[in-house]
């Protein structure tokens, strides 16, 4: 019995994702500190907005706005209790949006991780972190979701146990962690140290990569990284828009639609097969990211010198290995479109 997700990918070479959740829910007013999850129930057609923006720019796959909607998060919220129900209203609303679209579009619930830490350092335990995560998935699979989609990681810890959880409720998924400390997770996990993660689970994804991090040349290098390590699971690439600048009392990334352009094709080359956006990507990025997959051949898998040459240098001097598993030298380059 095959699944939506790999249905498609069976049928198509790369498959655009969606970007930014956050970004866009801003623009559209809501405030910092908010939980977006409420807007699922207080504001359903800006949600729908969010999803549709997606849609029509060409997005293949979009995440439904269910990021922190498990209990730990919910309760700074004094809403601990209702991690299942707002999961099971952004899956409902995301697969009004996917009937609608006149395509197949794969609707993938959002997992983000817990905000607790796991292992010797934390108080979360690992049977916790599976009901919490399990509480969520429900919630989505219920609602219409397609694949479950953890992301935005730091700690194997709880990589498996959002694993273990998705496997208790028998549905299909994908996962995502953030390389954004010298080419390592916040918690020291390198490129080759996830793949080998992925692939010695008993219940492994379908596919695998990085979100979100400091921005797209370094998330590109990362990809190196897992193709490096000879992994024949789809990689997922979604790489931020551009650099955070604060400008006039707000976050703003400074990558162009014509860079962003230029990153799809790029992380094409490098290998990966789920190509997305994540902080600051807009609908008018995605339809650059599409026309530029479409119009533009595949070529070799890219360098680092290509790649800063293309998006500008790396933030750190190698991709965290420190030994021969993947692409470690410092490339800077100037940024060839700002």
């Amino acid at each position: 019995m095959t699944d939506a997700l790999t249905d498609l990918l069976s049928t198509r070479d790369w498959l655009l994702a969606d970007g930014a959740t956050g970004t866009n829910l801003f623009n559209m007013g809501l405030s910092s500190g908010d939980a977006p999850e409420f807007w699922n129930e207080q504001e359903p057609d800006k949600i729908r907005a969010l999803y549709r923006g997606a849609v029509e720019a060409g997005s293949d796959i979009f995440l439904t706005n269910s990021f922190g909607a498990n209990a730990s998060r919910l309760k700074l919220h004094d809403a601990a209790d209702r991690a299942y129900d707002l999961s099971k209203l952004a899956a409902e609303l995301g697969r009004e949006i996917a009937e609608a679209a006149g395509r197949k579009v794969i609707v993938a619930g959002s997992v983000g991780p817990t905000g607790e830490i796991m292992g010797a350092a934390g108080t979360l335990s690992h049977e916790s972190a599976v009901a919490m995560f399990e509480e969520t998935a429900r919630g989505l699979m219920d609602g219409g979701a397609d694949v479950l989609w953890v992301e935005t990681i730091s700690a194997p810890e709880e990589y498996r146990a959002a694993a273990e959880a998705f496997a208790n409720v028998g549905a299909p998924r994908c996962g995502t962690m953030s390389f954004d400390t010298a080419g390592r997770t916040m918690m020291g996990v390198t490129s080759a140290d996830m793949v080998r993660m992925v692939e010695g689970l008993g219940n492994p994804p379908i596919a695998f990569g990085a979100n979100c991090g400091v921005g797209a040349s370094d998330l590109l290098r990362t990809v190196l990284g897992f193709v490096a390590q000879g992994t024949e699971r789809p990689v997922i690439a979604k790489g931020n828009a551009g650099i955070p600048k604060y400008v006039d009392g707000h976050i703003h990334y400074d990558g162009t639609p014509e860079l962003m352009a230029d990153y799809a094709c790029l992380a094409r080359d490098a290998g990966a097969r789920i190509i997305g956006g994540c902080c600051g990507t807009m609908p008018v990025h995605l339809k650059a990211m599409r026309e530029a997959l479409e119009t533009r051949p595949k070529g070799p898998r890219p360098t680092l010198d290509q790649i800063t040459e293309a998006l500008g240098g790396f933030s750190s001097d190698s991709d965290g290995t420190g030994d021969d598993d993947g692409p470690q030298r410092e490339r800077r380059g100037r940024r060839r479109k700002s």
